[in-house]
């Protein structure tokens, strides 16, 4: 059985993901209100897979989730994300019951965080328990870890994730989503070297975003 060391996404250069490990890979849509606000995840779908297997980033496949050698075609994946550690480079946003650490830049546009008044909002405003169950709720739900709920004690708030892939689709808007990486699993650059590592990430399919390897929410923008 591959160990959380073995398991790896490792990014080839202008070319798909390299996953490593023996992997899980699924699909999971986002259950929506008719606001189009994301509710919670919903599996719709397993992948049989190979080792390792290879998925898609340039979003020209035709056989996606999986890379079909479309990116030969021409495809610039330049890495241009920060090696910074999410702690070091997120903002700190003092709340009444409950503290956020937020960064922006890491958005993948899954809008958890708008519903029952928008997390920032909750944060500022919450005076009781329902309202942080609330924020803990949506901000858990976060793919990207944009978004992290911190207690007055310190505690920092992470989902318990099993160590492996999702493909995300957005039900709502009817388009294909980012690549959603969870349990810690290493993100490997082009050179070798290891992003900073985290419970839950979001990386781009669509090859547009401005801060590959992750999703910026491009996928969103026509």
């Amino acid at each position: 059985m591959a160990t959380k060391e073995d398991k790896k996404v490792k990014i080839l250069k202008d070319g798909p993901y390299e996953v490593s490990g023996n992997v899980p890979l699924d699909q999971l849509q986002f259950t929506h209100n008719d606001r189009g606000f994301s509710l919670e995840y919903e599996k719709i779908n397993d992948y049989k897979t190979d080792e390792p297997y290879h998925l898609c980033r340039c979003g020209k496949s035709n056989n996606k989730p999986f890379c079909d050698g479309s990116h030969l075609k021409g495809f610039d994946g330049t890495e241009t994300a920060s090696h910074e550690k999410y702690d070091e480079t997120a903002k700190f946003i003092e709340g009444k019951l409950i503290d956020l650490k937020d960064m922006p830049e890491l958005c993948a546009g899954a809008r958890f965080c708008d519903t029952k008044s928008g997390t920032w909002n909750l944060v500022e405003k919450a005076e009781n328990e329902d309202a942080k169950d609330i924020i803990k709720h949506q901000c858990t739900h976060c793919p990207s870890g944009r978004l992290v709920a911190v207690t007055k004690e310190g505690e920092v708030i992470e989902p318990k994730l099993p160590q492996e892939i999702s493909i995300l689709k957005d039900s709502a808007f009817r388009v294909d989503g980012p690549i959603y990486v969870k349990g810690g699993i290493p993100v490997e650059d082009v050179n070798g070297k290891i992003y900073p590592e985290r419970n839950r990430v979001t990386l781009c399919r669509c090859g547009k975003s401005k801060n590959k390897p992750f999703c910026d929410a491009s996928h969103l923008r026509k």
